[in-house]
């Protein structure tokens, strides 16, 4: 995949308000309609932002990190890399279906005590992730490179992580959504 930067980063600062958006409404929603499971063995809206929170505490550190040590100036073009490419499209949604794929055990949700506090947590991630898009204009998507959280000696590019992490958010988001 190539396309512009700028483009890229737009799209994906879309999906990040999106986000947002949906997550202050589950603000409004009662505690039971938030731990509502539909069946035993599918997630609630809080475990579906409890999964993204975990995910941002590992990527959202990560990035900044990679992000402040580069001098390297944007690139007007961003071309994915083959494994980047390959984990950003595993979680997009293709013509509206979500393919279903299995967590990694340190990457499930908490079954009991959460709260309107995971909520919170949420959008304080989305807050953070937001100005990291901002920050990325001036970056190289391509030159910078970002340890995949299953395996810290894979590393793809800053924008396939960015893709995977928002394809990813994405994703729970609308499992969330259907829970409503």
């Amino acid at each position: 995949m190539t396309i512009e930067s700028k483009q890229l980063l737009d799209q994906l600062q879309a999906l990040s308000i999106q986000a947002t958006d949906a997550a202050h409404r589950f603000q409004a929603l009662t505690d039971h309609q938030l731990n509502f499971k539909p069946e035993a063995s599918k997630w609630s809206i809080l475990e579906c932002l409890d999964h993204l929170n975990q995910y941002g505490e590992y990527y959202l550190p990560e990035i900044e990190q990679q992000m402040k040590a580069s001098r390297r100036g944007a690139a007007a073009v961003f071309k994915s890399g083959v494994l980047g490419n390959y984990f950003a499209n595993a979680m997009r949604a293709q013509n509206g279906k979500i393919k279903t794929m299995k967590s990694p055990k340190d990457k499930e949700p908490a079954a009991s005590g959460l709260g309107r506090q995971t909520i919170e947590c949420f959008l304080t991630q989305q807050e953070h992730l937001q100005k990291l898009l901002l920050l990325a204009r001036r970056k190289d998507l391509n030159k910078i490179r970002i340890s995949i959280s299953l395996n810290r000696y894979i590393r793809i590019r800053l924008g396939d992580t960015f893709r995977f992490y928002s394809y990813h958010i994405e994703r729970h988001i609308a499992q969330a959504n259907r829970n409503i």
